[in-house]
């Protein structure tokens, strides 16, 4: 909605009681507070003096923004916007109107799950903006037209929206939402899996960012952007060590851009440049995000865990002022991401309320529960598997894998879903897995993914005493992990090949594998396998006949084990465990009610 109400230029029989309508209108809604009531009833008086159609049209938008923006009458404010839609479209010269009734009643459809409604008036909004020459809403109505089938997982109709996008913004001569065209094509690219197609938009991008002089501010934005899909790419490839250099201008540019003042900046003279990407404060959480997400995957947990909490302060206190959707799904995977480390450094107490965490999100955001619902249920199962429950996590790693679509997910529930039948014996089930396990023939793209598939392959070698085999498929692990900074990785195949070389006497070998594997998994730290290397170790110096350090194993291995336990003992006792029960229906909200956990400012108005 305009930020104040527009008054007509000629004035006639009933302007005068029409415009005092008006005028109190605006008054009560730029009141300190605002009387939003006063003013729709103002506004409602306006529609009973049977006005000229443009103000009626006009009128009828005004009322269905403010009952969509500031109440829960979402039906009343659709039929405004309905009406407002009917009558604006054979008027000329009326765009104002006419497209931003189209952006927030397909806005309205959208949140009510019409969505062929939400894409027929884009569609014909979009249509009526080329025709029209209105250049800015054309670029904002291909850009939401282009969020609803992304949404939608369409990615195709996706990019073709923004490519029509970055044709148009390069004809009107606007390289900055040019760039932004194409930065938002080559994230969609990067959502569907094209990562072939992506290097050569990213490419481009960047050589168009490096080259224009436009406001610092806009260009520092453009510039995260383009790093942050950088970043991503890597990460979703499991690049973890050659995404390093992107990561690092990551950070210095969005230092960059916080010292920055947006009002140094000139406002741009075509109205097509005026969009941004995100705002700043934004910008700095998705920063933290996807540092949070190179220090898991690289194994530093306790770094991961130290932007997870400058993140999640970051967003309470934006949630505060203004609790933005985005804000809600960063929060989302911030938890996803520090519950799978607190489950390896050994604090399953915290992970399983974490797990709550993210579930009373989803439930506040049924979107999110409709996108998500898979990685929660993994979750769940990766929290079963710490705890010894194998049935329930066998449960529900299935469950995922019914909800999801994504096969970078799957291949990585499969692994952990191995893992569980090696653990219980089930040789049957495991062979039929094996083939979805395969690393030579993985679907999936990610290198840290094949890694892991070569080491649960030798973990089934070593548990069928094939040992030559384990260790085949343990270096080529190793091989990949080293090539890539895998920590967590390297310490697991350093351990197994530790218990490999003790299995057939070897103890120096043994004794060269599990120290770095001790050593390294400290550094993570994984409390597994440092409880795993110290009974190692307890046993070679038993082996060696060095009594002092066979007793520094054993309290080594006794305090981990107590550590363990302790936090197995306090989780399980937690209402939070019963959670690994939960497969059908929704959220069971009754037994774990809604807390202040999940952050100031996500409740729903």
């Amino acid at each position: 909605m305009a930020s104040s109400f527009p008054v007509p230029q000629q004035q006639g029989q009933g302007d005068a009681c029409y415009l005092a309508l008006l005028g109190l209108a605006e008054h009560f809604r730029t009141s300190s507070p605002p009387n939003y009531r006063l003013c729709i009833q103002c506004l409602q008086g306006i529609l009973t003096l049977t006005p000229h159609s443009r103000i009626e049209a006009r009128t009828h938008l005004q009322l269905g923004s403010l009952l969509f923006h500031h109440t829960k009458n979402i039906d009343l404010a659709r039929n405004h916007l309905e009406k407002a839609w009917h009558l604006s479209q054979p008027m000329a010269s009326f765009d104002d109107v006419k497209f931003e009734v189209a952006s927030i009643l397909a806005e309205i459809y959208q949140l009510q799950n019409m969505e062929n409604f939400s894409k027929g008036v884009l569609r014909k909004a979009v249509e009526i903006s080329q025709q029209s020459q209105s250049a800015y809403w054309h670029c904002r109505l291909l850009f939401q037209l282009a969020q609803l089938h992304a949404a939608e997982k369409d990615y195709i109709s996706a990019c073709g929206l923004l490519g029509v996008g970055v044709d148009f913004a390069h004809v009107a001569g606007a390289i900055y939402t040019r760039i932004l065209f194409m930065l938002s094509r080559a994230m969609v690219m990067i959502i569907d899996h094209k990562l072939a197609e992506v290097v050569q938009v990213l490419t481009v991008s960047g050589q168009l960012i490096d080259q224009w002089n436009g406001p610092p501010t806009q260009k520092e934005s453009l510039r995260v952007f383009y790093l942050v899909l950088q970043v991503c790419q890597y990460l979703m490839v499991g690049q973890v060590k050659s995404v390093k250099p992107c990561l690092k201008q990551l950070q210095q540019s969005i230092l960059s851009i916080t010292s920055l003042h947006t009002d140094d900046d000139p406002l741009p003279s075509n109205p097509v440049e005026m969009f941004h990407w995100l705002p700043k404060e934004h910008m700095c959480v998705l920063v933290y995000l996807v540092t949070v997400m190179h220090s898991m995957q690289a194994g530093y947990m306790d770094k991961a865990q130290k932007y997870t909490d400058k993140a999640l302060m970051q967003i309470a206190k934006l949630k505060m002022v203004d609790s933005h959707p985005i804000l809600s799904t960063f929060q989302l995977m911030l938890l996803e991401h520090i519950i799978m480390c607190r489950l390896v450094m050994g604090n399953k107490t915290m992970a399983v309320q974490e797990i709550v965490q993210a579930c009373q999100l989803c439930h506040q955001h049924p979107n999110l529960m409709s996108t998500h619902r898979p990685q929660v249920h993994t979750l769940l199962g990766l929290y079963a598997m710490s705890m010894n429950c194998m049935e329930a996590a066998e449960t529900q790693f299935n469950t995922a894998l019914r909800l999801s679509t994504e096969n970078e997910l799957w291949t990585f529930i499969n692994l952990n879903l191995a893992i569980v039948y090696l653990r219980t014996n089930r040789e049957a089930d495991l062979m039929g897995l094996l083939e979805r396990i395969d690393p030579e023939r993985i679907v999936a793209n990610s290198h840290s993914i094949k890694a892991s598939a070569y080491y649960v392959r030798g973990l089934q070698s070593f548990f069928q005493a094939r040992y030559n085999e384990a260790k085949r498929y343990l270096r080529e692990t190793l091989k990949m992990a080293n090539a890539e900074d895998l920590n967590r990785l390297t310490s697991c195949s350093l351990v197994l090949l530790g218990h490999i070389f003790l299995s057939i006497g070897n103890s120096r070998e043994s004794a060269n594998m599990v120290n770095p594997a001790m050593q390294l998994a400290s550094k993570i730290p994984d409390l597994h396998v440092q409880l795993w290397a110290s009974a190692l170790l307890k046993d070679l110096y038993h082996l060696c006949g060095d009594p002092v350090r066979e007793n520094e194993g054993f309290q080594l291995h006794t305090n981990f084990s107590n550590l363990l336990l302790d936090d197995y003992f306090q989780s399980s006792r937690l209402p939070a465990h019963n959670l690994i029960q939960w497969t059908e229906g929704p959220f069971p909200i009754t037994s774990f009610p809604l807390s202040s956990a999940v952050g100031p400012g996500a409740e729903i108005l």
